[in-house]
């Protein structure tokens, strides 16, 4: 859905020319010709961004935004205004507006400022959602695991949340470093604010020092608007800089400025801004031989190795894989579409058996993928990908079978040989054992060819 802008300007001719030329741009776009109606638009409809002029009758540009920042806080508003009043609309800039624009104007300008204000308030948005989901959640219910190495992690986000440390999460790829870092946040007094989250290793590095610190119109080729960076959008809550152990040497320098001075320079600009801002670092690299190897400044490792947390790799806890497996399934069969209430014991094996080199996230695709071929209300070992049994094989060291269907047939017939013989061959006791129902065990039976009798079970 396109976002719509609601334009107010007096000159009611200027007001729809705007409104056109946003329309062709694709937004939805309505002009009004005062505050008065402004307000009153704003109280019938939603709107993602106003676009008001400095002068208007009774109610100015400055009346406006006050009123729209004290009545809804998280729509941006944009001034325009003639070149001889700027120096007014950079106040209103520091009382909330988000940027203002000089007539008179090119198009493309008011295009990219509103593209930029209209990206910043929808990363607010989406960290105000967050925030709802997670706000009062005060036992972690979204950390799931009762091992040992895992009830420490808890144990650690609970000790540094309420401060203002600076965390280093520390963990192989897929193990839960954001998920932990938004624990941090959503758990801290910082719950909120927003929320922003920075992959060093996926923006290049000719990009990363604008993505983070912003930049000033002109500051090299291609900047035709200011932009604001990741620090300035994470202003009071928390910047969560994932593979911080990617990040080029030129920009640590800069970053360790930000962390010793609170305070950094959009690029191209010649004042420094504040930064209050909450860091949470994470990597799956070693950091210490990354410093020791010259990759990474030894100044910059310490100051955010403050709380340091590793998260352990999902084969170190095989005792949460029940767990975990059971709160995928649940939050994803509603998604899929189907009702499945759980899984065999054989399946469960199979899962606890795997290395699980993909961590948490192989784990969900796994659940997600059986959980779309599974024929039964429970899922089985058939449903389950075969890559499972062959890393269970390796684990062991055994070689891999030639046969995989001839191997879970027999995993499976295993499985129910014991749960027969534990029910003295009462087939009702057994399938509640494996979880299934009697039918299905009974045509299990007769497909394995499995010979029963009243005192032996073939």
């Amino acid at each position: 859905m396109s976002h719509a802008i609601l334009v107010v300007d007096d000159e009611e001719r200027l007001a729809d020319v705007l409104a056109a030329a946003l329309d062709d741009l694709g937004y939805r776009a309505i002009a009004v010709t005062s505050a008065q109606a402004a307000l009153m638009a704003l109280e019938q409809s939603r709107f993602d961004l106003v676009l008001t002029d400095l002068r208007l009758p009774v109610m100015d540009g400055r009346g406006l935004l006050r009123e729209v920042r004290s009545r809804w806080p998280e729509v941006p508003v944009v001034i325009v205004t003639a070149f001889a009043a700027v120096r007014d609309a950079v106040e209103l800039v520091k009382e909330g507006a988000f940027d203002y624009i000089a007539k008179p104007f090119e198009m493309e300008d008011v295009a990219a400022t509103i593209r930029r204000a209209l990206r910043l308030a929808d990363v607010v948005r989406d960290n105000e959602r967050l925030r709802s989901e997670l706000e009062g959640r005060h036992s972690f219910d979204t950390l799931i695991g009762n091992s040992p190495s895992f009830r420490r992690v808890i144990e650690q986000v609970t000790e540094v949340c309420e401060t203002r440390a600076t965390v280093m999460l520390n963990g192989e790829s897929g193990t839960g470093k954001e998920l932990v870092a938004r624990a941090i946040h959503f758990n801290s007094p910082r719950r909120g604010r927003p929320f922003i989250a920075v992959n060093c290793a996926a923006i290049p590095e000719t990009l990363l020092e604008s993505e983070l610190f912003g930049h000033v119109k002109g500051a090299f080729t291609g900047a035709v608007a200011n932009r604001v960076g990741r620090f300035a959008a994470a202003e009071g809550g928390t910047l969560f800089l994932d593979e911080i152990g990617d990040m080029p040497l030129a920009i640590q320098a800069k970053l360790l400025r930000v962390v010793q001075e609170r305070s950094f320079e959009p690029v191209g600009a010649s004042r420094s801004q504040t930064a209050d801002v909450r860091l949470i670092a994470a990597t799956h690299k070693d950091m210490r031989e990354a410093v020791a190897e010259g990759r990474f400044r030894e100044d910059l490792f310490y100051r955010l190795n403050v709380f340091p947390i590793r998260l352990p790799a999902l084969r170190e806890r095989p005792e949460d894989i029940p767990l975990l497996a059971a709160h995928f399934l649940s939050s994803l069969s509603e998604a899929v579409g189907k009702l499945v209430s759980g899984f065999s014991p054989a399946a469960l094996t199979a899962m606890s058996g795997h290395s699980w080199p993909g961590n948490i996230r192989e784990l969900h695709n796994c659940i997600e993928r059986a959980l779309i071929v599974a024929k039964n209300p429970v899922i089985d070992v058939q449903d389950l990908p075969r890559e499972l049994f062959e890393g269970q094989r390796r684990a062991t060291g055994d070689a891999l079978p030639r046969d995989l269907d001839a191997e879970l047939e027999r995993i499976e017939r295993d499985f129910i040989l014991e749960a027969l013989r534990r029910s003295d061959g009462v087939q009702v006791k057994a399938a509640r054992m494996l979880g299934i129902a009697e039918r299905s065990l009974w045509h299990r039976i007769k497909k394995l060819g499995i010979r029963l009798s009243r005192t032996v079970v073939e």
